[in-house]
């Protein structure tokens, strides 16, 4: 996902593409994220059969250490640094301040983050389910034992899968922007994401030495995605206030495209990406959920849309359905915070 941007960005030099265990080391040194190393004793079976050992997890923890906490999950391009990209639900007197509540939110398994990914276990497929073990075992090595998840996008199927999986930890959950299964028209644009990826001559069979070009073609494609057409006609329209001869929307993917080249890696984005590929929750996974769920739309939301999150949120009983009417699309929920933030905190205190 995306950060707010309301009209051209600046453009600055890049600096040169990291490999993958550059990204690693800087993640830890940028986001402060503490490190812990989890199954050491007792493997972790992924659903795909394999067994990893001695897994790293990157963490951030907001507040006094307790048993009960939140538990937020991030997106495909996140972090564990929750206070950097959704840093309204942290402020004063927000559902998530440090005072008043306990929150922890992990890097995914398969991320380049700082928890293990590619650079360990290569290109293992790796599932929604996977990641929520880690998590889960996360949570029992801080002493948690009963949790309030949300996350958006991937992020929400991570909390749908939470609530399939491990109800009896659950007290409420809320799943934002993200459906019951990934949907065929999400689908198609990854399989164009991973061509772009994997047809870049530099891509070299997963075989590179800095990050491939098609990494940052893949993030320009998802960017489309990621807004509404109505808020691209307001915030990128005309000609680029930053670079002379080019169109504000050309300069605007182009500026995201650069970022996402300088923090993240090809292979986790693939691992990532395949594993969403893969998430289906059965019908029958969800009739007898007793867990209290808010189910939430975005109006203009063109990845996940609206109607796909009402269905979820009929098939799920004890759940509730609330639209979030913006012009955003799917990047409403890390756009406009305080409208999320009110709703949220209404839920889960309430």
């Amino acid at each position: 996902m995306s950060q707010a941007a309301t009209s051209d960005v600046p453009q600055t030099e890049s600096t040169s593409i990291p490999d993958l265990n550059t990204l690693m080391q800087r993640t830890r040194a940028d986001f402060g994220a503490k490190i812990v190393t989890l199954f050491n004793d007792a493997p972790l079976e992924l659903e795909c059969g394999t067994k990893l050992s001695s897994v790293q997890v990157a963490y951030h923890d907001y507040g006094k250490p307790a048993e009960r906490a939140f538990l937020v999950c991030h997106a495909l391009t996140g972090s564990s640094a929750a206070h950097l990209w959704w840093w309204e639900l942290f402020e004063v007197g927000s559902l998530l301040d440090p005072v008043e509540a306990y929150t922890v939110c992990s890097s995914v398994l398969g991320s380049c983050v700082g928890t293990s990914g590619a650079l360990e276990f290569g290109n293992l497929p790796i599932t929604i389910g996977d990641m929520v073990r880690v998590q889960r075992e996360l949570l029992e090595h801080l002493g948690v034992t009963k949790i309030s998840v949300l996350g958006g996008s991937m992020g929400g199927m991570q909390v749908l899968e939470w609530v399939r999986t491990f109800p009896e930890m659950l007290e409420k959950a809320a799943i934002i922007a993200a459906p019951q299964k990934q949907t065929v028209w999400s689908r198609g644009f990854n399989v164009v994401a991973r061509a772009l990826i994997t047809e870049d001559p530099a891509w070299n069979g997963g075989h590179y030495l800095e990050q491939p070009r098609g990494l940052a073609l893949a993030r320009m494609l998802g960017m489309l995605t990621y807004r509404s057409p109505e808020s691209l006609e307001v915030e990128q329209s005309g000609p680029s206030k930053v670079k002379q001869n080019q169109s504000a929307i050309e300069s605007y993917l182009e500026y995201q495209a650069k970022k996402l080249l300088e923090r993240f890696d090809a292979q986790c984005y693939l691992l990532l990406v395949n594993a969403m590929d893969a998430f289906d929750v059965p019908d029958a996974a969800l009739e007898h959920n007793t867990v209290p769920v808010m189910v939430v739309g975005i109006s203009s939301d063109v990845r996940y849309p609206a109607a796909n999150c009402l269905e979820l949120a009929a098939k799920l009983p004890c759940s509730e359905y609330w639209e979030m009417d913006s012009p955003y699309g799917h990047d409403a929920f890390l756009v406009e915070m305080n409208a999320l933030e009110r709703r949220m905190r209404a839920f889960f205190r309430g």
